[in-house]
């Protein structure tokens, strides 16, 4: 049985919801806030490559990496219709090495859940500040620690989405999702179900997430080097639009990330 991982098209739906162009905007707003202004950018555990699609839409030299064939066949696929000159790679987010570097990376919708131990994590940043240029910033986002940690943890939630004639819900977690106190995994049951003119299908999955917190991932970039954080949001906003980590209102922990060392 397939999951919600082989079917890009059913995944890009799920996300709907976000607005990817007004993300694009609060990540170069960031990066010109710091007084950098990349011509080049790399999505890491990209799937449909919905933001890297955004940004080459943009004009800068994109590039998107996945470790699921499907979806980077998919991405090159629907920039390729797009009209959009967009490199796909297929390759691990912790042992890639494209040989050359770029001027903003990003790994957006937690992607980093998928490394499951602290050395994949460490294994991953370096990878990541080796493929930065001097002076370049890596964005990672990530769930909210309150997701997890807070008095009512949110294990589970749901969300309906339209595109077209399609109508599709989706049930990320369930409440006997339990969280390993140990191992800090949990194995998210996802159900998502789409309907259009054809009829109605269901796509069951399981999902194994791997829950980090803040000082974790402080720990993980003082091993890894090479990175310093330069600041942290809780939302996509710029300037006074701009949500703290620690507001009532932040919903996802963003961390901006710049290469560090002699020629950083």
């Amino acid at each position: 049985m397939s999951g919600i991982y082989d079917d890009p098209w059913a995944y890009e739906l799920a996300c709907s919801f976000r607005d990817v162009a007004a993300e694009a905007d609060v990540l170069l707003g960031w990066c010109a806030g710091l007084g950098a202004r990349p011509a080049s950018v790399l999505e890491l555990a990209a799937g449909p490559a919905e933001h890297a699609r955004e940004f080459a839409r943009r004009g800068l030299a994109a590039t998107a990496l996945d470790l699921n064939p499907a979806m980077c066949a998919y991405a090159a696929r629907e920039a390729g219709r797009a009209g959009l000159e967009l490199e796909v790679v297929q390759d691990d987010m912790t042992t890639f090495d494209l040989g050359r570097r770029f001027d903003l990376v990003v790994t957006m919708l937690d992607s980093t859940s998928h490394l499951m131990t602290l050395d994949a994590f460490v294994a991953h940043l370096r990878r990541a500040a080796a493929h930065l240029a001097p002076g370049g910033l890596y964005i990672v986002e990530m769930s909210h620690p309150r997701d997890r940690l807070g008095d009512e943890p949110s294990v589970s939630t749901g969300w309906t989405v339209r595109r077209g004639g399609v109508h599709a819900t989706v049930r990320w977690g369930e409440p006997g999702d339990r969280l390993d106190p140990v191992t800090q995994i949990a194995d998210d049951h996802v159900t998502m179900t789409i309907t259009d003119g054809d009829g109605t299908r269901v796509i069951r999955d399981v999902v194994p997430y791997r829950f980090w917190t803040a000082t974790e991932l402080d720990a993980a970039i003082r091993l890894a080097g090479g990175l310093g954080t330069v600041a942290r949001y809780g939302d996509f906003g710029v300037g006074e639009d701009a949500v703290a980590l620690t507001d009532p209102e932040a919903w996802r922990m963003i961390t901006i990330l710049r290469r560090s060392g002699p020629n950083g």
